[in-house]
């Protein structure tokens, strides 16, 4: 009878180690699968660049709440976009006193070059998303939609 007990403690012991394993690898499985799917990337080759934003929320966001593409001029998105890049690459240069998660790479967004409308509209509104999602603020400007 003990051996009885002691042999269906261990299988219950192992079985519960196989259940977390696979729950662990379905959760694994779940995340590369949204990682995917929030995977929004922009290329230019004749300009060499290269966007790729990783977000968990950003795509339906993106589709479903920001403005649609041309609701903001070309020049209107760029300004902004200097403003905050600006204060994004300062927050990144300074982790002892902002969220070094939060802000993990500068972003090389040069002023002097036309990235284009549809590179504009992502930058700006992943930015608007950042803001609202994790309740930041760069630049002067309240975040809206």
């Amino acid at each position: 009878m003990k051996n009885l007990f002691y042999i269906l403690l261990l299988s219950i012991f192992v079985l519960n180690c196989k259940v977390s394993k696979t729950t662990t690898t379905t959760s694994n499985e779940r995340l590369e699968a949204i990682k995917l799917n929030d995977t929004v990337k922009i290329t230019n080759e004749e300009l060499e660049y290269e966007i790729i934003i990783i977000e968990p929320g950003f795509n339906n966001w993106l589709q479903g709440t920001a403005q649609p593409r041309g609701f903001y001029s070309q020049g209107y998105l760029e300004a902004r976009n200097k403003i905050m890049v600006i204060e994004w690459n300062q927050r990144v240069l300074t982790p002892q006193r902002f969220n070094p998660s939060l802000y993990e790479m500068q972003i090389n967004y040069e002023q002097n070059i036309d990235y284009g409308y549809e590179v504009n509209y992502m930058l700006y509104n992943y930015f608007i998303y950042f803001q609202l999602t994790y309740n930041q603020r760069l630049g002067p400007f309240v975040p809206r939609i």
